[in-house]
């Protein structure tokens, strides 16, 4: 169903929240009459960082005023003349808000589109089979809002009760003035003759003695006032601090959990547009609330008054101050983070983004943010605040960016687009610590002023640890770094500290979730291949997954110690298999066409009680990145006796001269993909079609896979070594790359 169907049925603060992305930067009614054609569009295809891609966003919005046009001139009977003039209309304030910045409005459409979707998605999930998950996400959300709704009575009152006192202050003041000239009419009595001082004195000391117990009542009055207004301000801020601590604490620190866990492939950690609304609140209600409390300072300097409330006021003002410092630095966050394996002399991207900015108007004097790379020892001397005399681990260039505001989303925030480390200063390693161990982060620092310059805040946020590499050789360890950091690192740690030992079940969460990621496909690892991986961790031949449930796997067992009679680890095997398949293998792994994760012993045990011909796709467990074919034949050597067949490993190398169900076509002793499936069933839709006739007498030359009969290329394992027979491709390949010096030499001669 459209999603805009679906958003008309919103109902409550769902309606209001999807009508609040209307306004005159994007009409409501344009959303109405060209649902269709703008859900059609593909808006996510167009990268908002690249100034290049201005162009199909120009035709985007050309697109949408023609269908706009389209739609008004279609438009007939007098209701219909109406609508014609407002569409029209409607046409040219687009043209004239985004003519000159088209990419603003794909900017607004995939904000307005994402949030519906989002509205949409919440309100129908509430009964869907998860809606257990999504009551309780309503729950919170619900006693956020409801929070909210309290603290927006509460600060209503203290308005109310500072307008009161304001006005009650005044009158006081009035009447003060009052009793000075009542005073200044008694002084001047002395000039008078007797008679007339004694029939004036007694009124005016009545007036004075009745204005003056008037003016004592009424300043415990005020007296009284101030101290419930500040006791009001201390309960409002209490629960300001409460509702800052549920936002930043549990929901920021979720997302950017969220975020780090989507570096290992999770999914993605979504949209800030929630978190941005609760922190543009906060500061709105903050705000409020250090207005109030400024207020009731400066009435109080205007009316000394004795007794505790000038105490009160500088503990208010305190405390409020650290409440929005609290705020303006946690919401100074990384949007989109660098990457975590980073090359030098590469170029690479990063966003930094402050969810309060819009609300305190930190654009009306757009700070400057500016990046650096530090070490691990310098990021905890930096969270010590301790200081480091500025010192940094390597030069980055272009790393000095402006904030910008984006008045149709109301986000203040520095895209870095072309950052480069140009070069890096490690640090000495101890022990076995190799440098694609070694963890650096980017720190990002701004400053800017608030209210006038009434605040000015420092601000500063790390990214996720960042390893360095100066080869693509390194990026494979570099990997298994920043792979175990992701999974295994503590809220709050110190930089950048990770357990060295973890249990198996977290490892194969981890090791899961990255390998559907990188292979880009829904079929993960089955509890069978987590135990031949449990196997090969710990050398064990334990087929119970309950026996690896309480083993714990070390950093050194995973990427620093060879496998048992390798010169491999564990993690350089479990990568080079999930490049393999992302590269090669991917759409057979999808189709479940690879069982992949089986020993030479178990493909045979599965073999050797099926027909011949049978045949499976393992990867080699001697080899990094190879997968093999083993298949069940008769022994030439011993009439009526069967064994396995393995073909020596293919390699990326292999697959880039000729596919896997290429080469699986090409051997006609392979009949069924185990357990029974005939192969041409499995794996005839990836075939190579046959090659078209001679075209001016050439014939095209057509590479093709043969195994030789016969024992001799035959080791004792039945293993046939593709290296030493005519495997046709790789045979050819070496003789296009051979120099023709002969030819050459006797063509010059």
């Amino acid at each position: 169903m459209a999603v805009w169907i679906q958003a008309q049925q919103l109902q409550g603060d769902a309606l209001h929240q999807m009508q609040s992305l209307y306004g005159q930067h994007f009409p409501i009614e344009v959303r109405h009459y060209l649902s269709q054609w703008i859900e059609g569009q593909l808006w996510d295809a167009i990268d908002l960082e690249n100034p290049q891609e201005e162009i199909k966003a120009k035709r985007l919005l050309d697109s949408l005023i023609q269908e706009l046009q389209k739609k008004a001139e279609h438009q007939v009977g007098e209701d219909g003349f109406l609508l014609k003039i407002k569409l029209g209309h409607y046409a040219s304030q687009l043209k004239s808000t985004y003519d000159r910045c088209p990419l603003e409005l794909v900017r607004c459409i995939k904000h307005i589109l994402y949030t519906e979707q989002r509205l949409v998605r919440e309100a129908t999930n509430s009964s869907s089979p998860v809606g257990s998950l999504m009551d309780s996400m309503s729950q919170k959300y619900h006693q956020i809002n409801q929070a909210f709704e309290e603290l927006r009575v509460l600060t209503q009152d203290t308005e109310n009760d500072l307008r009161k006192l304001q006005h009650n202050q005044e009158y006081f003041i009035i009447q003060y003035q009052e009793s000075l000239r009542i005073q200044a009419q008694l002084s001047s009595l002395a000039t008078l003759p007797p008679a007339d001082r004694q029939l004036r004195e007694p009124s005016l000391l009545s007036k004075r003695a009745t204005v003056e117990a008037w003016l004592t009542r009424e300043a415990n009055t005020l007296q009284k006032y101030r101290l419930g207004l500040a006791e009001k301000h201390q309960k409002t801020l209490a629960l300001l601090r409460k509702q800052q601590t549920v936002i930043l604490d549990d929901e920021l620190i979720q997302w950017k959990r969220r975020q780090q866990l989507a570096g290992n492939g999770g999914p993605p950690e979504g949209g800030l547009d929630i978190l941005q609304s609760w922190c543009e609140k906060l500061a709105e209600t903050i705000w409020q609330n250090r207005q109030q409390i400024r207020r009731a300072e400066h009435l109080r300097q205007q009316l000394p008054i004795p007794g505790p409330i000038e105490e009160m006021l500088t503990e208010l003002n305190s405390t409020i101050t650290d409440i929005i410092s609290t705020l303006v630095t946690s919401t100074f966050i990384i949007e989109k983070q660098p990457p975590q394996v980073l090359k030098t002399q590469t170029k690479f991207a990063a966003t930094v983004r402050l969810l309060v900015g819009g609300k305190l108007n930190v654009h009306m004097n757009p700070p400057q943010v500016k990046a650096t790379i530090i070490s691990e020892q310098q990021a905890k001397a930096l969270l010590k605040n301790e200081n480091t005399r500025n010192d940094i681990s390597g030069e980055i260039l272009n790393n000095n960016c402006v904030m910008e505001y984006h008045q149709t989303t109301g986000t203040l925030s520095a895209h870095f687009r072309n950052m480069s480390l140009k070069r890096i200063r490690r640090s000495d390693r101890r022990g076995a610590e190799s440098v694609t161990e070694e963890k650096f982060t980017i720190l990002f620092e701004s400053q800017f002023s608030v209210g006038g310059n009434e605040l000015v805040f420092q601000v500063k946020t790390l990214s996720l640890p960042v390893v360095v590499i100066v080869h693509g050789s390194q990026d494979n360890n570099a990997t298994a770094t920043v792979l175990w950091d992701n999974a295994f690192a503590e809220p709050g740690r110190v930089p950048f500290i990770v357990p060295d030992k973890v249990l198996w079940p977290q490892l194969c969460e981890a090791l899961n979730m990255k390998y559907k990621a990188e292979v880009q496909s829904n079929r993960g690892l089955s509890e069978g291949n987590l135990v031949f991986l449990a196997q090969k961790a710990f050398s064990s031949s334990s087929v119970n997954p309950e026996d690896y449930r309480n083993m714990t796997m070390t950093w050194s067992q995973f990427n620093r110690e060879s496998l048992p009679g390798r010169n491999f680890t564990f993690w350089q095997w479990f990568d080079g298999v999930m490049e393999l398949t992302k590269k090669h293998l991917k759409p057979h792994w999808n189709d479940g066409a690879i069982l992949g994760f089986v020993n030479k012993q178990q493909a045979q045990d599965m073999l050797m009680s099926k027909p011949n011909g049978t045949f499976l796709l393992r990867f080699s467990d001697s080899e990094i990145g190879g997968i093999t074919i083993a298949w069940v034949a008769e022994n030439p050597n011993k009439a009526g006796e069967r064994m396995v067949w393995n073909l020596m490993p293919y390699t990326t190398k292999d697959f880039s001269i000729r596919s896997l169900a290429d080469r699986i076509s090409d051997l006609n002793h392979l009949l069924f993909l185990y357990p029974d499936r005939p192969k041409d069933e499995v794996f005839s839709k990836y075939y190579t079609p046959p090659l078209s006739k001679a075209v001016d007498g050439y014939v095209k030359p057509q590479i093709k896979q043969v195994v030789p009969e016969g024992d001799p290329m035959l080791d004792a394992d039945g293993d046939f070594d593709l290296d030493d027979t005519m495997d046709v491709a790789r045979h050819v390949e070496e003789l296009l790359r051979r120099p023709m010096e002969g030819q050459w030499s006797g063509q010059q001669s």
